[in-house]
């Protein structure tokens, strides 16, 4: 069973649409995160997910329990959608904790030194929340997230506001707590980060889901040949090829390179480089919102 499914999710206010049609699915140990340029939906779809806004259509799946029509389905996810996270500023960062642990029916005392340790926090955990920078009240909003261990982990922009340290520590965590079972939903503009653990990553823009981008085994390859354009249109149509165009003077392609290099050279072209290269996440991501 899919952790986290929404089927055919929308969102208007009065004739605007905001989200439009957005289905996805996130299995148990994975990480999906979203991607769009500023108001495209994302946090939007995060308020969604969460049960923090009602979708004018669609319906949002916590392990098969619909969200907004049975809130006892929010029991499976830990959340941070406002960041900072709200704490009582009078208090220390481990009696917040505390307080979370009580509402969330744990008692034991041991999980929240767990959970502080995690997020490196123990050394400013018995000082007043008031007292901590923007960077440790974001990690104290993802300790609280954790607590209880959620099934489903959603955050919006989690790493925002964070410093390079931080930044790592939360996308390791975050990439531990996939390994552990845990199906993660983020939002993020960190895609070099993510892409290094993330196995789907969704592309939203003018409240569509536009690409949804699998990146385990991915493999793409750079040709270098002449006319670059004529190789092009030939590579689109084979069907051993897929996604082939253009970055700069040459082309990137999936599939059979061989395939490729047979058809292209049978039909007159010159062929001067064909190698592998990494998926460029950022490259293909700004392609794809280019003329949102």
């Amino acid at each position: 069973m899919d952790a986290l499914r929404l089927e055919g999710l929308g969102k208007r206010y009065g004739r605007k649409p905001i989200l439009e049609n957005v289905s996805l699915a996130v299995r148990p140990g994975e990480v999906y995160a979203l991607a769009g340029p500023n108001g495209s939906g994302k946090t939007t779809l995060i308020r969604l997910v969460t049960g923090l806004a009602f979708p004018t259509a669609g319906r949002a799946l916590l392990l098969g329990e619909d969200v907004h029509q049975n809130p006892q389905a929010r029991r499976h996810l830990g959340a941070v959608v406002e960041a900072p996270a709200a704490f009582y500023p009078y208090l220390t960062g481990r009696e917040n904790l505390r307080m979370q642990a009580y509402l969330a029916g744990i008692k034991d005392e041991g999980r929240i030194s767990e959970v502080l340790a995690r997020l490196r926090l123990l050394a400013v955990a018995d000082q007043k929340v008031g007292s901590y920078s923007l960077g440790q009240r974001q990690r104290l909003g993802l300790a609280a997230a954790i607590l209880h261990h959620p099934k489903v982990l959603v955050l919006d922009e989690p790493t925002s506001g964070l410093d390079p340290e931080g930044v790592e520590l939360v996308h390791g965590l975050l990439e531990e707590l996939a390994q552990e079972g845990v199906a993660v939903l983020l939002s993020t503009h960190h895609l070099q980060e993510v892409s290094r653990y993330a196995h789907k990553v969704g592309i939203l823009g003018g409240g569509r889901l536009l690409d949804e981008v699998r990146l385990e085994g991915r493999e793409i390859f750079r040709l270098e040949a002449e006319p670059l354009e004529g190789a092009l249109a030939l590579l689109r149509t084979l069907p051993g090829i897929t996604h082939p165009r253009l970055q700069g003077k040459v082309i990137l392609f999936e599939g059979n390179p061989e395939e490729a290099l047979r058809v292209l050279l049978r039909e007159g072209y010159r062929v001067k480089a064909l190698h592998p290269q990494g998926f460029d996440l950022m490259a293909y991501y700004q392609e794809r919102v280019k003329h949102v």
